[in-house]
Parts: structure tokens; sequence; C-alpha cells
């Protein structure tokens, strides 16, 4: 059983290992971080270009952070019995604190149909922007193509068990038309709340029309917008 797939859906999460190298003044962490935060300011994301993504996220990692002692108040300090020791004390008694050998690029994807295909088909549609964020991490040196950029994304790879609720077996086709239908529904709502009952059936007979809801291809919602184009 592949612990990565729940029905038609793929959780895809890699993680990275960022090299300790310096640019400019600036670490190749921040670059990336840099690049990340550029394509926040764009209409939509070069994501929405690679076909079959549900939803993806990217964030650099710098550690894991434990919070192990309790907040700074009074009431925490006197709810806290642990407290009668010294701070040295507790802090001794404390488990071991892990620590990360390197900064990481996390992306993580739920994706519909085939890993293999979705990267391929990532390779080929977004090429540059994988190369302008992935140049910085440990054995991207040897990525040239759609074929070495997949072998080197599942070697990256861990398994995932949590998945975005609703996206299991329907294409991305379908979750776009969906959602797009939802929202055009819901201004027709707003639209015609003083129509009479003859006024609402001929407008609903246009608006049915006008959304053809079999269609998932068009009209639609456009991958990475954040509203209807009209």
């Amino acid at each position: 059983m592949n612990r990565n797939k729940s029905g038609n859906a793929y959780a895809l999460t890699m993680l990275c290992p960022i090299k300790p190298g310096v640019e400019g003044n600036r670490i190749y962490a921040d670059l990336i971080r840099d690049q990340l935060e550029s394509w926040n300011m764009t209409s939509v994301s070069p994501m929405s270009h690679v076909p079959n993504t549900y939803l993806c996220r990217f964030f650099v990692l710098d550690d894991i952070y434990t919070e192990s002692l309790p907040g700074s108040s009074i009431w925490d300090a006197l709810s806290d019995i642990r407290l009668i020791p010294s701070d040295e004390q507790r802090l001794a008694a404390l488990p071991h604190t892990d620590r990360l050998k390197s900064r990481y690029l996390v992306f993580t994807s739920n994706l519909h149909g085939d890993v293999d295909d979705y990267l391929h088909a990532m390779w080929r549609s977004i090429q540059t922007e994988i190369h302008t964020i992935w140049k910085y991490c440990y054995g991207f040196e040897g990525v040239n193509d759609e074929v070495s950029f997949t072998a080197y994304a599942k070697k990256c790879c861990l398994d995932t068990s949590l998945f975005f609720v609703g996206s299991n077996d329907d294409s991305l086709a379908a979750q776009l038309k969906a959602l797009y239908v939802k929202q055009e529904f819901s201004l027709f709502a707003q639209e015609t709340q003083d129509l009479s009952a003859s006024q609402l059936k001929l407008a609903y007979a246009a608006f049915m029309q006008r959304i053809k809801p079999r269609d998932v291809e068009q009209p639609t919602w456009k991958a990475g917008s954040t509203h209807v184009e009209l």
C-alpha cells in the first residue's frame, strides 16, 4: 500500500538540503526565500502552469524548534510545579535537542494522478523556475532534464499521510469547474434577491446556459487565480 496515495490523489513532500554557500552578501537559503517571495508578488504562481496541481507550498526550513519550557507570565510560573527546581536542573533533565545539519528547501504538493508524470510535466512547464531555486541545493547539479529531475525529486521525498480534503478522485479540471460554479452561483443568488418567480426562472435559465455546468473546460476557474476572470 502506498501511504502517499489517497484515491487518485498523491501527496508529494520533498526535503532538499541547501548548500551553506554565499552569493554576493546573501546566503543561499535567503536567496531562495527572496525568489519564493517574488512569486507572491505576481498575479499567479508559476506552479499554476504545472498540470494536475491541487495545491502546493514552498518554504525554507532553517531548523527544528522545540518549545519545552512554559511561558513567561506569572500565571504560567505559578501553575507549573516543575519550577521548584532551578532552571539549570530543569534544562539538564530535558531530552537531547536534535538540530538539522543544513537548511532545507521544502516542497509539498497534493496532485492528481501519477507522481512521475507530474514531475515530468513540472520540469517541462517551469524548468527555468526550478533551476532558479533548486540550484542552491545539494545534488541538483546533476539535474538537466525531466528524467534526472524526477530521479532527484524522489531521492528527496518523505512519506506523507495528510491530504487536502475534497480532491482525492476528481481531476483538477473538475475541481476548478466546481469552484467556478460555486462562486458564480453565490453571485447569482446575491444579484437575484428581488426578482419575481417568473423573472427568477428566466434568469436561472440564462445563468445555466452561461456557466455550462457539464463542460469542465469552459468557462471555468483559472488555475492560480484568486477571483473569477470575466
